[in-house]
């Protein structure tokens, strides 16, 4: 598994062999084509994408494969996901069988609107402070 203490996902990329490189590269300019507005950050120790502040989505490099973490949309899209090594809000893939652009397009897309509706919490707190007059 690759773990530094990376700053960037530049600093995150350059020790890893060529092959895990130029993939996580490939997926990196696919995800900011999905999501122009997204800001690149490291957390968690791995490379991700934050939109309106929010985490969006992670990838990352391991001893054996490269991983793409798009979080729960990963199983409204098992169909098009049969093939691939996934589990909850994970896919991994060798480095010289990338996700189909198009997929991963689909896929932040997708999380990107999830992210976007206001969580269960967060309307519960709007629907709770509505009630309340100030003084």
């Amino acid at each position: 598994m690759h773990t530094c203490k990376a700053a960037t996902i530049d600093e995150y990329l350059a020790p890893l062999p060529p092959d895990k490189r130029a993939a996580l590269q490939w997926l990196r300019r696919h995800i900011k084509a999905a999501a122009p507005g997204a800001e690149e950050c490291i957390s968690y120790g791995i490379p991700a994408f934050r939109l309106d502040g929010r985490l969006l989505v992670h990838f990352g490099a391991a001893a054996r494969h490269c991983a793409f973490y798009p979080g729960a949309v990963v199983e409204a899209h098992r169909e098009a996901l049969k093939g691939y090594d996934t589990s909850k809000g994970t896919i991994r893939f060798q480095p010289d069988t990338p996700l189909p652009a198009a997929l991963v397009r689909t896929l932040v897309k997708a999380q990107a609107a999830r992210r976007a509706r206001p969580t269960k919490r967060a309307a519960s707190a709007a629907s709770r402070g509505a009630g309340r007059r100030r003084t």
